[in-house]
């Protein structure tokens, strides 16, 4: 044996390398598995099955896959919880959210409410301004059919007032020659005509007078119907 150990040439390694006797004293065996080699700055190539990278490595980088039926069986109905739950928080989002937009229907129309109520009401207290005020217009019209507003101070009054009249919306009512119509005339006389084929207005005794569709007082007349 010692002849033999004696006769190797210098230099040489056993059988199995410096490795094999690292594994035999026991010392850590360590695996580059950079991507990039650190001496070149190349990407490496992946090694091949068989190309001698140990098998604990390769088994140990595979994905474990050792569940047991309990601990999957747990995992399934925590995921079917999870979805449940999903469900329910989704239906209650949809619920709030149909609510609100109930709710915010309601308010929009609430609002349209209010509005319409309260143009209603100014033009009801202004109507009701208006129509105290309708004997002192009839007054001017009495004055300026004497010619008493064909000038002077009277006059200056009366362009005044109706220009503010006006400027509220007021409007007369009641032309000669226009047709009768029940919701803003009132008949007080009728002549037979047989030129006409309609009754029709022959005299404004009194001038009526409305605000948009509200009529504040209807027309005095006096009409023209169609001979029999």
């Amino acid at each position: 044996m010692t002849d033999a150990a004696n006769d190797r040439p210098e230099g040489d390694v056993p059988e199995g390398g410096e490795g094999a006797e690292a594994a035999q004293q026991g010392e850590p065996r360590v695996h580059d598995r950079r991507k990039v080699d650190p001496e070149t700055g190349e990407p490496r190539e992946p090694a091949a099955a068989g190309s001698g990278a140990p098998a604990g490595d390769a088994a140990a980088d595979a994905p474990a896959d050792d569940l047991s039926p309990e601990d999957r069986a747990l995992l399934e109905g925590e995921a079917a919880g999870l979805a449940a739950e999903r469900e329910a928080l989704e239906a209650k989002a949809a619920q709030h959210l149909d609510e609100l937009q109930r709710l915010r229907a309601e308010y929009v129309n609430y609002r349209n409410r209010t509005e319409r109520e309260r143009a209603a009401d100014k033009e009801a207290t202004t109507a009701s301004v208006i129509k105290a005020l309708l004997p002192a217009l009839d007054d001017l019209d009495l004055a300026e059919k004497h010619g008493d507003l064909a000038e002077g101070p009277l006059a200056i009054v009366a362009q005044k007032l109706r220009g503010s009249f006006a400027q509220l919306g007021v409007e007369r009512i009641g032309e000669v020659g226009e047709a009768f119509d029940i919701e803003k005339h009132e008949a007080v006389a009728q002549l037979p005509n047989p030129e006409v084929t309609e009754t029709v207005v022959a005299d404004v005794v009194q001038v009526g007078y409305r605000v948009g569709e509200r009529v504040l007082r209807v027309a005095k007349v006096a009409v023209f119907a169609p001979a029999e």
